[in-house]
């Protein structure tokens, strides 16, 4: 009987240390003692809420005492709106507090937005307070004269609170810049007007608006260094010399090709008609012959025609005229 009523005691005990730690886990006393002390009427059951809505508490509850202490108006319903859409809670009510400290206007909505948006709104505020510093990779031009010029850029630029949601970041501010650069040195007679002024790029670039449609405000654009590069344009000149010169060569090639095949082809014909004079005048004695056999041909007829062929020969190497015969 004495070890069943030990079972029971134990029993009884555990239930209620279970029941203890079920009861602080939905009614956590700690944070709502530390919200009245602090001046912040919380409700037990907007707590007991949070937790059947599997939302921490004490990511709501302390950001909401860092405000109330702040002067900052939020309430716990639009902390914990702001959670359950993914919110980073606590950096919002920090950028609030900055903002309110730095006199700019950031509405608790504005600021929820800009941090759904997936920027950093607190730092956006610290960058609008403290201008941050963004420094281009060394950007190549070439101006008017060929010689290329490389220069590095650093621009100092203030977060535009208005601009955050839907604005263009960093990359396109330096996009801008280096098209601007690009340009400035591009319509520079020479290369030495660049580096000897170089404030000229600053106040052209600065002047075009660039961070037009940005989430920065341009302060100013400051060229930290100018380098001179190639010379572009002697080495375009000397390509091209040197392309004109393969093309040429090829035409010149093409030409020498051309005529030795027209004089192939015409060798081909007078070896083709050397070759029927030979065939012709093997046939001759057969047709003399048949002649003599026919009777069509006598003696005498037979000797004038070597006598006109010999004085034919005759005629030829007085003039100084090639047999055809001979060359085949």
């Amino acid at each position: 009987m004495d070890a069943l009523f030990a079972t029971g005691g134990v029993l009884v005990i555990f239930l209620i240390v279970a029941l203890l730690i079920v009861f602080f886990y939905f009614i956590p006393l700690g944070l709502w003692v530390s919200a009245i002390t602090a001046g912040v009427r919380v409700r037990l059951t907007e707590l007991i809420g949070m937790r059947l809505r599997k939302v921490p508490p004490s990511a709501i509850i302390g950001p909401l005492i860092t405000a109330r202490k702040a002067g900052i108006d939020v309430t716990a319903s639009q902390l914990e709106t702001h959670f359950l859409a993914r919110g980073n809670v606590r950096n919002t009510v920090q950028a609030l507090i900055s903002a309110d400290k730095a006199n700019i206007d950031l509405p608790f909505q504005q600021a929820t937005a800009i941090d759904l948006a997936g920027r950093d709104v607190f730092e956006a505020v610290q960058v609008s307070v403290n201008p941050k510093v963004i420094e281009t990779p060394p950007i190549s031009a070439i101006a008017k004269d060929g010689i290329q010029v490389r220069a590095i850029a650093r621009v100092t630029v203030r977060a535009n609170i208005n601009q955050l949601v839907g604005g263009a970041g960093e990359e396109t501010i330096i996009a801008r810049v280096g098209e601007g650069i690009v340009s400035t040195i591009g319509s520079s007679d020479t290369h030495l007007m660049v580096l000897e002024n170089p404030d000229n790029i600053s106040k052209t670039v600065l002047a075009k608006g660039l961070d037009s449609g940005t989430a920065f405000e341009i302060l100013s654009i400051d060229i930290a260094d100018v380098d001179v590069g190639e010379n572009i344009g002697a080495k375009l000149q000397t390509d091209q010399a040197e392309a004109d010169l393969q093309v040429a060569r090829a035409k010149a090639e093409e030409r020498r090709a051309a005529a030795v095949a027209a004089e192939q082809e015409q060798r081909a014909a007078v070896q083709e008609q050397r070759a029927r004079l030979v065939a012709a005048e093997a046939e001759i004695p057969q047709a003399m012959a048949e002649a003599f056999r026919k009777g069509n041909l006598g003696v005498m007829d037979y000797y004038n025609l070597r006598n006109v062929e010999a004085d034919t020969q005759m005629r030829r190497s007085i003039g100084g005229d090639e047999d055809p015969a001979a060359g085949a």
